[in-house]
């Protein structure tokens, strides 16, 4: 059976990406944005407020958890690329989605949010060199983090959260 939780399956890191698949990488973060507003164009606020699968946060607070999620990725790219392998701090997302502004604040918000950091962060990346890719932080859960296998969990994680959306509109036939 299909689980919900990972509509396009869980994210794989097959070894450091060439070139050709991080710029596939970065052109995946850069549709991020206009895929999730299309993945919720034309939601009513009470669809907005419905749970994509038991058990699971509302599509608002899908919404908003993506540029929640990749504030902290872009704050940890530029941590690595200016310092000797930064020792990241970690963020209770699930206890972020709970907060307020995930569950009250109009999703226009965080989608104009998600445009703009996107396009710093995209900026940002195309202008990494072979070095650069090869930089690191410290996760205190998983250990060592190159950014070459970062760049591929992020662009998997836009799609992974745009799914969750498009799959459950499916499965509503919305």
């Amino acid at each position: 059976m299909h689980d919900p939780r990972f509509p396009i399956g869980k994210f794989h890191y097959e070894g450091p990406p060439s070139g050709a698949q991080r710029q596939a990488f970065i052109a995946d973060i850069a549709n991020t944005p206009a895929a999730l507003r299309a993945a919720v164009d034309g939601l009513s606020p009470e669809q907005l407020g419905t749970p994509y699968r038991e058990g699971g946060w509302t599509v608002r607070q899908v919404v908003h958890h993506v540029p929640d999620s990749h504030m902290n990725a872009y704050v940890r790219f530029k941590l690595a690329l200016t310092e000797d392998e930064p020792t990241i701090k970690t963020y209770a997302e699930d206890r972020w989605a709970q907060l307020a502004d995930s569950k009250s604040t109009p999703i226009e918000v965080s989608l104009a949010l998600l445009e703009s950091l996107h396009d710093r962060w995209v900026r940002l990346l195309q202008a990494l060199t072979p070095e650069d890719w090869k930089k690191q932080f410290r996760h205190p859960e998983l250990g060592v983090v190159a950014l070459e296998k970062n760049v591929g969990l992020y662009a998997w994680h836009g799609k992974h959260h745009v799914a969750h959306v498009t799959e459950f509109r499916k499965r509503m036939r919305w």
